[in-house]
This record gives C-alpha cells, structure tokens and sequence, in this order.
C-alpha cells in the first residue's frame, strides 16, 4: 500500500509542473534544443534521443543551453509553468555511448531519464542518485513488468498507431492490462494529436499523453520542410509498420519509402541482430525513412511550438466542460 502512495506522490508531482498533460516523445534528428525548450516553455515536458547530440562532446553544450534557458524563463515568467525535461537513453548494445552519455546527464542533474528497448537494469540506480527519475517505454505487459523490476519510476504505453517503434496492443487492453498492477505515472503513446485525444487518455486511466509525430509539424521540429508538408498530407493509410528498417517493428510514412526507391508493399524481413544505431548503407532510418504514427490524418497544418500547445489546451479544456456538461444533463 505504502508503494501505491508512493506512486501517485510521484505523478502529482510531475503533473503539478505542466500546464497540460503531454510528454513530448523524443524523435531521432527531429528532437533538439530548439524544441525542447520550445515544449518545456510551453509547460509540456519535452525531451530528446542522447544520440541526436552527435558528436557526444555536444551532449554537454545541449543540456548546458535546455537547462540555463528554461531557468530564464522561469525568472521572467514566474507566473507561468515550466515543464521539465528529459533525456532518452537506448540501452542496446550497439549504443557504446550508453555510459558517457550518462555522466553528462549526472552532471547536469537533468530530471528525467526516459529508457527504451531493454529494461534499465543498473541505471535506474545512478538516476535515482542525482535525483532524477526514470521512464521506460514498454509495448507489451511482460515489458513493463521487468521494468518495474528494475525500478523505473514510470511507464510508457506505447500502443498500437503509435509513430517510430510502436506495439501492437489497443491502448484500452494495454492500459487497462497495466494499471492491474501498477498505479504509478503512465504516459500513453498512439495517435494522440489534439487535445481532445490527450483528454480520452486520462479517462482511459492515463496520466499523461506522449505525443510525437504531431511535434514534427512544428517550426522547431529539426525535419525538412518536405518531410513537415509529408505528415500534413499524410492519413493513416499512408503509415507502414514494418521491422524492415531497424529490425524493429515501427511506423514510417509509405511516401519517405518510395521516394527512397522501395516498395512499401514488398519490404523484407529484419530482426533485432540487424539493429544499429550507427552507420547504415542505403536509405537511412530517420534521415531518409520517416518515421510517423497513424494520428498523421488529424495534423492539417506547420504550426509553432507555443502555438500547438496553446490550441491543444484550449481543445483539452474544451472537450472536459463539454463531456462534464453532457453527463450532468
């Protein structure tokens, strides 16, 4: 019982910082600086891959400039929510960064560490002891167990339609499935984009929406203006969810793998020995394969990031009085 206190304490504390319920997924090349603080300014948490810093020296000077422009920001808008950020750490073992990036995280003491691919075993640990807390991305059950397992503080849900490395469990029988035996912070990931769908995620038993591909249309998003224009164009029909490019499942936009001479429809079969996180002959995954979730079908516009997350809360706002006054009637 003492462990369920423990975990709600933890989600109050992390919503009591944000002006709306979102975590802003961290999205290979697309996710730096720039929309980082744009998000966290917006009182979203925003957050970034470790590896788009590229070389490792320039992990520091990111930090250094997300961590100095938010405390200013602060001072001038005492009035206004802040969000934190976080970092994103892949623990494989073709990642050899792993180590170093995260004594730079250390040094800066940057609050929120989110992990993908295996379980943190070991860093939940280290994270702990500077203060931050630790997320892990999960797409099925047995995953978020050994999460659990290894101490995270949080969960992603990454449900079906979600963009980059998706599962395939609907969000109701993943959740639901989940919130069973952990009642800590849970951020849900899949074809959210508005704030209405930020808002059926918490009725669903979330905590927090983690929403991604509807930040690629931002101006700060990091993406060539073709691959912004792509995603406002695109529907659900035009995502493709193959292991072919990392050999992990994910969802990537059919228009990016025919531009790079595929076919879409007749991709082969990869597996997760073929993954890496370094060079790559071919079409590169993320460069030239683009990455997005099947909510691409609700995003009909290129906006700024403090402009998205203000439509979004005004959506979010609207869609609760709206729900709250139907049940009333």
């Amino acid at each position: 019982m003492a462990e369920e206190g423990k975990g709600r304490a933890v989600a109050r504390e992390l919503l009591g910082q944000l002006s709306l319920p979102v975590i802003g997924a961290p999205m290979f090349i697309l996710s730096q600086p720039d929309l980082v603080i744009g998000q966290c300014q917006s009182g979203v948490v925003g957050s970034f891959p470790a590896l788009n810093a590229r070389p490792p020296e320039l992990l520091d000077e990111w930090l250094h400039r997300i961590g100095e422009e938010l405390a200013a920001h602060r001072r001038r808008h005492p009035g206004e929510k802040v969000a934190p950020y976080a970092v994103n750490q892949i623990i494989h073992e073709s990642n050899d960064r792993l180590e170093r990036d995260l004594r730079t995280c250390e040094k800066h003491r940057v609050p929120l560490v989110i992990t993908s691919l295996r379980a943190p075993t070991g860093i939940t640990g280290a994270v702990h002891a500077w203060g931050g807390k630790v997320f892990h991305d999960v797409v099925n059950v047995r995953h978020a167990q050994k999460a659990l397992e290894a101490g995270v503080d949080g969960l992603v849900l990454v449900a079906a339609g979600a963009g980059g490395h998706a599962g395939t469990l609907s969000p109701f029988a993943l959740l639901g499935e989940v919130r069973r035996f952990f009642d800590g912070p849970i951020a849900l990931a899949g074809s959210i984009t508005t704030g209405r769908a930020v808002l059926a995620a918490r009725a669903m038993g979330a905590d927090l929406a983690y929403v991604g591909t509807r930040f690629i249309a931002t101006a700060e998003a990091q993406a060539p203006e073709a691959y912004k224009e792509m995603v406002v164009r695109s529907k659900a029909a035009d995502v493709v969810y193959t292991p072919y490019f990392t050999g992990v499942h994910g969802n990537y936009l059919r228009g990016s793998i025919v531009a790079s001479g595929l076919d879409p429809d007749a991709l082969p079969h990869a597996d997760k020995a073929s993954m890496s996180f370094g060079s790559q002959k071919g079409p590169k995954t993320w460069k030239d394969i683009w990455g997005a979730g099947q909510g691409v079908g609700t995003v009909d516009e290129i906006l700024p990031v403090r402009e998205l997350v203000a439509r979004m809360r005004a959506e979010y706002r609207a869609a609760r009085a709206a729900l709250c006054q139907e049940m009333e009637a």
